[in-house]
């Protein structure tokens, strides 16, 4: 009967536990942690801009001995790295190489040289000091112009109180004050941007989409393809697709780059590979650690250290120097080189590149041998 009557009544069922809270400690080491990660990631985008400034500028100048150390003279402490050049051939020569970013032509008839692709920014500083030359050589025009008219004011004076020699002074004041003439600095863009991206801001905002491309690769990988040879195919078949891919839209579409499209789309391919072997060779050596190291390496270290929106100069040494040294700085320099720079050696972005690439390689294989179970002797 008690048999009965248990099966027939409901089964009451248990009281949910409430969840212990977490502790005090704990809640606010977490916050503590939130507010440091989100100060550091402040960091990251915003110091390179803050701290860079206009120094060490390397520009080609074209003139004799007094004139280019007067040029060094009144240039403001640091801000340039000045290079002779025997003509102006020369250094139109060194700006298609980038070895310098623009050049000063002194003379008869002075010059500013600038190369708005191979940066805006660099160009912008020329310019300015090419205001600054036209003002110079205003005010020395006017100073020779004064001296003239004194000149032949005295002359005049001498030539009518009757004594000879005015005469002849009169006649050379007069010559030499035509010839007081200001000659105009002209500015010649000789390695200009594209029509289509004339600020330039193309190539520098495509250095993000870049990075990000090689982490989803890198990310998606480790997540969902096991095996060395298959994260490798992978990461291969990745590189070729995202390559033509990102070309066609950057070239084809927003015609940022120029060039051979083929060898843009090889070094968007490289440095998405790049990227995407260093995140999935970290993750098979450490784990899903490795994926967030990847991605600050990457994402909040490679990326501001670029050098996209400026020279590598005016960032404080030796940062500029290191970033060309990671992904995104070398996949910035090298598309830059391509579109632009044909007559520069473009071999130490690939170089870099490649590094990065077998780098990535050599921690995939570490880590399937690092996890591959131990085979029993027998």
């Amino acid at each position: 009967m008690s048999t009965t009557t248990e099966l027939t009544q409901p089964r009451r069922q248990p009281a949910l536990m409430p969840s212990p809270h977490t502790p005090w400690p704990h809640a606010l080491r977490t916050a503590l942690l939130a507010a440091v990660a989100v100060c550091a990631v402040l960091l990251a985008f915003a110091w390179p801009s803050v701290t860079a400034k206009v120094q060490n500028l390397p520009i080609a100048a074209v003139g004799n001995p007094d004139q280019v150390s007067q040029i060094a003279a009144k240039a403001p402490a640091g801000s340039l790295d000045i290079r002779t050049a025997s003509s102006r051939d020369e250094a139109v020569e060194l700006i298609k190489q980038r070895q310098v970013y623009g050049a000063i032509v002194l003379g008869t008839s002075p010059e500013i040289l600038v190369a708005s692709a191979g940066s805006p920014v660099a160009s912008q500083a020329l310019t300015q000091m090419g205001a600054q030359l036209q003002s110079q050589i205003q005010v020395q025009a006017i100073g020779k112009l004064q001296s003239a008219l004194t000149q032949a004011a005295q002359a005049a004076q001498a030539a009518a109180s009757g004594q000879a020699p005015g005469t002849g002074q009169a006649v050379q004041a007069q010559q030499a004050a035509p010839a007081a003439a200001v000659p105009e600095v002209t500015i010649t863009d000789v390695v200009p941007l594209s029509s289509d991206d004339a600020r330039g801001t193309g190539l520098a905002v495509a250095g993000l989409p870049l990075a990000m491309g090689g982490m989803i690769g890198g990310v998606l990988i480790s997540l969902f393809v096991s095996g060395t040879w298959r994260r490798l195919g992978a990461i291969l078949a990745y590189g070729v697709v995202a390559g033509l891919g990102l070309a066609g839209i950057l070239q084809g579409w927003f015609h940022t780059l120029q060039g051979s499209f083929w060898a843009n789309a090889g070094a968007i391919g490289l440095g998405v590979v790049a990227t995407a072997a260093i995140i999935v060779g970290l993750n098979a050596l450490i784990g899903r650690a490795g994926i967030a190291v990847g991605a600050i390496i990457t994402l909040f270290i490679g990326n501001p250290l670029s050098s996209l929106t400026q020279p590598k100069e005016f960032l404080p040494a030796p940062w500029g120097d290191v970033g060309q040294w990671l992904v995104p700085g070398a996949s910035g320099t090298l598309l830059r080189d391509l579109s632009y720079f044909p007559d520069a050696s473009a071999a130490f972005p690939w170089l870099v590149l490649g590094l990065w690439t077998l780098a990535g390689a050599t921690l995939i294989a570490l880590g399937h041998f690092r996890n591959a179970p131990a085979v029993a002797v027998a």
